[in-house]
């Protein structure tokens, strides 16, 4: 008998087909709409066939998931979920609640606003033949774990849920690889996300962690994802939660009369970074980094958070490798002051 795991990858790989395969007829239908007449071509035939397109796939889609969730109940060795998921109630509406025709028109708006801003005609289209890809991809995933979440409230025994992630991937999902949550806690995905969630009775779960994602990929394929440096602190022993989270802070900073790259992601007295730079005599200083609204009795009230972060500039693992000229023990000594591998 297949393995949970194994179950839920084979799902998210029909999933994956079903998706391929609309954006190919969207995009069909997508060429025929007629430079001169956007508005009109759309609304003459190539608007509602994408829609019904698109409904199509998201019905496909939700019309998996029985056989999902059902499979793996069976592999958990538990019942299958008393109440079944209605797949046609996941079609005709965007994910945010909109209805489908409002969503799958933003391409057109997008190309009249680029030829507006005088974007030549071929990027224009370009640009927004991608954008209708997005949405059409995901959209159509969208549906699938709208179901996968119907079901699983349905099934009293699935408490939680675990982060599948196959590859090809990007970096942000594959740091979340094996992540479980709450069965009530929304899916955090991104645009063109195929992520997908399989259902659990509790949190001890055996899926492909992060590094063993990343150990799968190929050095080429490494160096994509991650960036060329970041890779290598990876290759390393770097953590991978905390190469891919220091790129949210980073920027360029003089760091000894030197331009380098640097982050602030991690530097606060919590952060990883922060708390071994502060146990290396590190100083710190607080600053006003944001302002946070809460509700008084008087109404909302704004307030200044300031944070305490370390003096010494947190250098990106790009600017590591640098420093370290070739020499491995200096890096993995830079890695593991700044916070990348473990001590």
């Amino acid at each position: 008998m297949a393995t949970p795991q194994e179950i839920a990858v084979a799902h998210q790989q029909r999933q994956r087909s079903i998706i391929l395969a609309l954006i190919a007829m969207i995009l069909g239908w997508w060429r025929r709409l007629d430079r001169a007449r956007l508005t009109e071509s759309w609304q003459a035939g190539v608007g509602p066939s994408i829609v019904q397109t698109m409904a199509r796939a998201q019905t496909d889609i939700a019309s998996l998931v029985p056989f999902y969730l059902r499979d793996v109940a069976q592999a958990q060795g538990i019942e299958p979920p008393e109440h079944e998921v209605v797949p046609s109630a996941f079609s005709g509406v965007a994910s945010d609640g909109r209805p489908l025709e409002s969503l799958m028109y933003q391409p057109v708006i997008a190309l009249k606003r680029l030829l507006a801003e005088g974007v030549p005609i071929d990027e224009a289209m370009r640009r927004a033949t991608a954008h209708l890809a997005m949405i059409a991809a995901t959209q159509a995933a969208d549906a699938g774990r709208g179901a996968v979440e119907a079901g699983m409230t349905a099934n009293r025994q699935w408490v939680m849920y675990v982060r599948v992630v196959n590859l090809p991937a990007c970096s942000r999902c594959i740091i979340l690889a094996g992540r479980v949550y709450s069965h009530s806690t929304g899916f955090l995905r991104h645009p063109n996300c195929d992520c997908s969630m399989m259902p659990v009775t509790g949190d001890d779960v055996a899926v492909l962690s992060p590094r063993e994602l990343f150990e799968q990929m190929s050095e080429e394929e490494q160096d994509r994802r991650f960036g060329k440096a970041g890779a290598e602190s990876i290759r390393l022993g770097a953590d991978l939660g905390q190469v891919v989270n220091a790129r949210r802070g980073m920027q360029q900073a003089s760091v000894f009369g030197r331009q380098t790259l640097i982050t602030t992601e991690g530097t606060t007295r919590r952060g990883v970074a922060g708390r071994r730079l502060i146990e290396q005599g590190a100083p710190t200083v607080r600053v006003v980094e944001e302002f946070a609204t809460r509700i008084t009795r008087q109404g909302r009230e704004q307030r200044q958070v300031r944070r305490e972060r370390v003096r010494t500039p947190r250098l990106m693992p790009e600017a590591i490798l640098q420093a370290a000229n070739g020499n491995r023990d200096e890096a993995i000594r830079l890695l593991q002051r700044f916070g990348f591998i473990t001590s």
